[in-house]
């Protein structure tokens, strides 16, 4: 009778052991892309952050070679984003470039991104937009025997005066 105990307890504990836990979790499937890289650029070890609402620890990831990653899902929440964290090199990513909303995959527990994670390794160059012109006040050329400071301490503008 104990015998028969025992076999009904490993075959129990065999079932559960080929049940795969991860095909209860929700899995999302992403990729890293670089914009200014050479074609043969390494893209492992950037780190990938997914936070849903509701939920305070995010998951983390690191992506492969090639730029993709895999991570579950903290929760079943719909509200979820991902977003690049960094690498082992210094990375620059505008906002819209950074951040991308969790949507569904085409597969049952898959989960894709919305819109693509991209960054650059080389510093962007900022735009002229509505460049102020220079601050710098005027220095006249003073002798150093004098002792005096310079010109700019004493004459930071030139004031124009309207005459009424």
């Amino acid at each position: 009778m104990a015998y028969a105990q025992v076999i009904t307890v490993l075959l129990f504990a065999l079932a559960l052991a080929r049940i795969d836990p991860s095909a209860c979790q929700q899995i999302v499937k992403g990729k890293v892309s670089c914009l200014d890289c050479t074609h043969r650029y390494h893209l492992s070890d950037i780190k990938v952050s997914v936070k849903c609402e509701g939920v305070n620890k995010p998951a983390m990831a690191s992506t492969e070679d090639d730029g993709s990653f895999k991570v579950a899902l903290p929760s079943s929440s719909v509200n979820c984003i991902a977003k690049i964290l960094g690498g082992p090199v210094q990375l620059y990513a505008s906002r819209k470039n950074q951040v991308s909303k969790i949507v569904k995959g085409k597969d049952h527990n898959s989960y894709t991104i919305s819109s693509p994670l991209s960054f650059m390794i080389s510093r962007p160059k900022k735009a002229n937009k509505n460049q102020v012109g220079s601050s710098k006040t005027v220095d006249l050329p003073l002798p150093p025997e004098w002792g005096l400071a310079p010109s700019s301490y004493y004459v930071p503008f030139i004031p124009i005066i309207g005459i009424p």
